[in-house]
């Protein structure tokens, strides 16, 4: 028994379930997650796992809290223990007032091992579990009503969501299953102490969704009517939606046999008029970097989603990492007009990718979106998303009446850069789309002379399209005092962790702000150039090794950022290590790492 009653602070609590891979802990993880969910709490949680199928660590955290969760945290209020090596690795973590919870049948946890004012709260989950079936997995369930209890959570939630996970299998399964929950609900209660903590639940109900989920509708809301891709880590979340609802929504869905079929298929159908878009990591994105120039080429809309992940090469498949900037910036060969922007949350991701269609058609080329490992596969509850909010916008088309007379010239110069867009089989509108050089009619100027002048005129024209796009796309909004003593620099997810940190310094009576940069290319230096020059300090968060960001932001402003954070190990940034970087810069504490600089 604990000895003694335990308390949790008024704030967000976590919990971490840790195991092998086939130890079932996502069940665990995501039965909690949801049921936190329906009871209109707001739920962050992040599953760090291995490329194993079985063997391996993976621990996933959920981190739970009546108000917006914005990211997983570092510590844990409650360890789920499935096997040794996770109180080898986590024991640690716990902070006081919390518990361990394990089956103290086969995994052992000894007084030197738990950390001062942290229960030990061992089951016998084998014992308790036989009772109800003789699947290993089953004493998972057991630890989960054990922690129900302990951490005073409404047992009724979670056996809800049983419940619902298991009734297509049947009565005899989900009896199974909730019996086993309540075995260990009722033994923890005869013999621990739940926690003080009073979860202020309610009746709302929100989304829970993951980033890849949240891109899935997006591109459904935004009217895709194309997705082709070749499954691949952490991006397979996408087709994974879109493969059972494609159909429904009118969507053709095709898991292609490699990356480069997915995005030639995805830019033929963008050139015959279909709303298309793919989706990869990096190493898919390396194939996939010709036929992006193609869609440049012949001015085929078509959007193309890279997950990123640790690289190079097949680098760490299952881990975060946003090293991919320069990449998309530098995909295939020669300069063409591109769009990169990078979604920030669960919602920008949603409203992002139906954007990204937008502008992949009002400008009649590649579109980036640049996603990350954290974004897309972590699950957040949201409040709900907004459908009437996204509006298609298909950009300048040559109406189907129009009678071209065999003059049509699809590639026109214009002021704007863009050329009125005909689609294959309207009537007097025929044109070639080679991915050769060309001139306004789409004539190939290369094969016999290559006519310098036409080749200027094409280039201009297609590269006015970055300078109407710069134009029109929103400038970055500085969120914060203007006179702040700190200035954050995200893009991607690291915008959430600033978040959470942001209000743990303001707080504590520290003023910061924060420039989240999503509109990566073209490049709005100006508003960014303004924005730095005003800060009195700056430090630039990248999950990366070079600081992908910074070096674009010297590139095309000349500023110099004063103070980085990176990482690059494979995990995400948690808040306490910006928050102890930011403190140090308040400080005045030079930073070490721009020494020399």
């Amino acid at each position: 028994m604990s000895s003694s009653t335990n308390s949790l602070s008024p704030r967000k609590v976590s919990v971490r379930v840790g195991g092998a891979a086939g130890d079932g802990i996502a069940s665990v993880a995501e039965t909690l997650a949801k049921a936190c969910s329906r009871q209109g709490l707001y739920v962050y949680a992040y599953n760090s796992y291995q490329s194993v199928i079985r063997g391996g660590h993976i621990n996933m955290q959920i981190r739970i809290g009546a108000k917006r969760v914005w990211s997983q945290g570092d510590q844990c209020d409650f360890l789920v223990a499935l096997n040794q090596d996770t109180i080898i690795r986590h024991a640690g973590e716990v902070t006081p007032g919390g518990g361990i919870i394990y089956n103290k049948e086969k995994i052992k946890l000894d007084a030197a091992t738990l950390p001062k004012g942290v229960s030990d709260f061992g089951i016998p989950s084998s014992t308790i579990a036989t009772k109800f079936g003789k699947s290993p997995i089953m004493q998972n369930t057991v630890a989960l009503g054990a922690l129900s209890f302990v951490m005073n959570f409404p047992f009724e939630a979670v056996k809800d969501v049983i419940v619902s996970t298991f009734k297509k299998k049947g009565d005899a399964v989900v009896d199974a299953n909730v019996g086993a929950a309540q075995a260990g609900f009722d033994f923890a209660k005869e013999n621990f102490k739940k926690v003080e903590h009073t979860w202020n639940t309610s009746d709302k109900k929100r989304m829970f969704l993951t980033g890849n989920q949240a891109i899935a509708l997006g591109a459904v809301a935004g009217g895709c009517k194309f997705y082709s891709a070749y499954p691949m880590t952490p991006a397979s979340g996408i087709l994974h939606w879109l493969a059972p609802r494609g159909a429904k929504y009118g969507i053709v869905v095709k898991q292609c046999e490699d990356e480069i079929a997915a995005m030639n298929m995805a830019v033929g159908a963008g050139h015959v008029g279909a709303r298309s878009m793919t989706g990869t990591s990096g190493g898919g994105f390396a194939l996939m970097s010709e036929a992006v120039g193609l869609s440049a080429m012949i001015e085929a809309p078509v959007v193309v989603v890279n997950c990123q992940r640790g690289g190079p090469s097949t680098g760490l498949p299952t881990k975060q990492e946003q090293g991919d900037l320069f990449q998309a910036l530098g995909a295939s060969q020669g300069d063409f007009p591109k769009i990169i922007l990078a979604p920030a949350t669960v919602e920008d991701a949603f409203y992002s990718t139906a954007e990204a269609l937008n502008l992949s058609e009002i400008y009649q080329c590649p579109v980036i979106l640049l996603s990350d490992l954290l974004l897309s596969e972590h699950y957040e509850t949201i409040d709900d998303l907004d459908f009437t909010k996204v509006k298609i916008e298909r950009g300048e088309m040559v109406s189907e009446g129009h009678n071209g007379n065999g003059n049509y010239k699809r590639y026109l110069s214009t002021p704007s850069g863009i050329s009125p867009r005909a689609l294959p089989g309207m009537a007097g509108m025929m044109y070639t789309a080679a991915s050769d050089e060309h001139d306004e009619d789409g004539v190939v100027i290369s094969d016999v002379f290559t006519d310098p002048a036409k080749r200027i005129v094409m280039m201009d024209k297609r590269m006015r399209k970055m300078d109407t796009a710069l134009k029109n796309l929103p400038d970055p909004k500085l969120e914060g005092p203007a006179d702040a003593d700190l200035t954050f620099i995200t893009w991607g997810s690291t915008y959430s962790v600033v978040r959470d940190a942001i209000h743990r310094l303001e707080k504590e009576g520290a003023k910061v702000n924060h420039l989240n940069i999503k509109y990566l290319w073209p490049f709005k230096a100006d508003a960014v150039a303004k924005i730095l020059k005003s800060a009195k300090k700056n430090l630039i968060i990248e999950a990366n090794f070079s600081g992908q960001l910074e070096k674009l932001i010297r590139q095309e402003t000349g500023l110099s950022i004063g103070n980085h954070l990176r990482k690059y190990d494979g995990e995400p940034f948690g808040p306490e290590m910006v928050v102890e970087k930011a403190k140090a810069l308040l400080a005045g504490k030079k930073d070490p790492a721009m020494a020399g600089r």
